[in-house]
C-alpha cells in the first residue's frame, strides 16, 4: 500500500509541476495579448472583439489550471487562526483534517454543481454573445470541471504526504528528498 501511495504522490507531484510551469507561460501570453489590444486600440484606432475575449480565456486558463500548482508549492492563502502558533505535528494534522473535511467536500460540490452548467454549454456548443467573438465558450466553461479535478488530485497527494509525515515519517522524508528541486534553476522556477 505504501508503494502505491508513494507512486501516486510522485506522479501527481510531477503532473502539477509540469502543468504549473506550462501554465506560467500563459501569464506572458496574457501580457503580450493585452499590450497588443491596447496598441491596436489607442495606436491604430482599431480593435478585435475576439482578441479582447482571448484575454479572458487566457486569464481564466492561467488561474483555473494554476490553482493546484499554487497549492502544490504551498503558496496558497492560509487562514492562520490555528496554524500560526501550532507545532509542526499539529500543522500536519490541521492540513490533513482541513483537506479531508473542507477541501475535498468543497471541490466535490464544485464538480457536482458545475457538471450541469458545463454540459448544457457543451450541448449547444455555446459561443460568444458578440458576433465577432470567440466561439469556444463551452471549452472555457470546461475549466470549471478541470480545476476541481486537478485540485482533488493535489489534495489527495497532500493527504498522502501528511499521512506519511504523521504515521510513517521515514517515507515522508524520502518523498521530500525526491521532490526537492535538484538545482538552483529549478528551484527558482518553483518560487
Amino acid at each position: 500500500m505504501t508503494t502505491l501511495l508513494t507512486q501516486f504522490y510522485l506522479w501527481q507531484h510531477r503532473l502539477q509541476l509540469k502543468l504549473g510551469h506550462l501554465v506560467a507561460w500563459g501569464t506572458l501570453l496574457l501580457v503580450l495579448v493585452t499590450a497588443l489590444v491596447v496598441i491596436l486600440r489607442y495606436g491604430f484606432n482599431t480593435g478585435s472583439i475576439a482578441l479582447q475575449e482571448s484575454i479572458l480565456y487566457i486569464h481564466a486558463t492561467v488561474f483555473m489550471l494554476g490553482i493546484s500548482y499554487t497549492y502544490n508549492q504551498d503558496r496558497h492563502v492560509r487562514v492562520d487562526v490555528f496554524y500560526a502558533n501550532a507545532s509542526e505535528r499539529k500543522r500536519h494534522w490541521i492540513n490533513l483534517l482541513g483537506n479531508l473535511f473542507f477541501a475535498l467536500p468543497t471541490l466535490a460540490f464544485i464538480l457536482w454543481i458545475g457538471w450541469g452548467y458545463v454540459s448544457a454549454s457543451w450541448a449547444i456548443h455555446e459561443t460568444s454573445t458578440e458576433a465577432s467573438g470567440l466561439g469556444y465558450v463551452y471549452l472555457l466553461k470546461t475549466l470549471i470541471l478541470i480545476m476541481p479535478i486537478l485540485m482533488i488530485l493535489q489534495v489527495l497527494g497532500q493527504m498522502v504526504y501528511q499521512g506519511f509525515v504523521l504515521f510513517k515519517p521515514e517515507v515522508a522524508e524520502q518523498l521530500k528528498a525526491t521532490t526537492q528541486p535538484s538545482d538552483i534553476n529549478e528551484q527558482e522556477a518553483t518560487v
